[in-house]
């Protein structure tokens, strides 16, 4: 079974950066799909970016041009780097790493708090 534990999340003033950390216990393979989901209070849980084979990577729109997904195999860990946080960025952010009828792993979540 494999087990995603995120890290990074934390309390930062709008305008600020953070970076969030995936580690997986699973190998990454080069056809698996990784991403990053949040999910705000009183809302339902949204896509933020992906990254699958070849590196491609795919961003909700209200986060691309500040947010970079990217990760590395060698290290099986996958992060994702914010900047220029907003309030409405605040929630608690998941990981997921699936390989396509094999596994569809999600982490605990970490939170996120843009506040000043």
């Amino acid at each position: 079974q494999v087990q995603l534990v995120e890290s990074g999340g934390g309390l930062v003033q709008p305008g600020g950066s953070l970076r969030l950390s995936c580690a997986t216990s699973g190998s990454i393979f080069s056809i698996d799909v990784m991403g990053w989901y949040r999910q705000a209070p009183g809302k339902q849980r949204e896509l933020v970016a992906t990254i699958g084979s070849g590196g491609r990577t795919n961003y909700a729109d209200s986060m691309k041009g500040r947010f970079t997904i990217s990760r590395d195999n060698a290290k099986k860990t996958m992060y994702l780097q914010m900047n220029s946080l907003k309030p409405e960025d605040t929630a608690v952010y998941y990981c997921n790493h699936r390989r396509v009828a094999t596994f569809d792993a999600w982490g605990q979540g970490t939170l996120v708090t843009v506040s000043s």
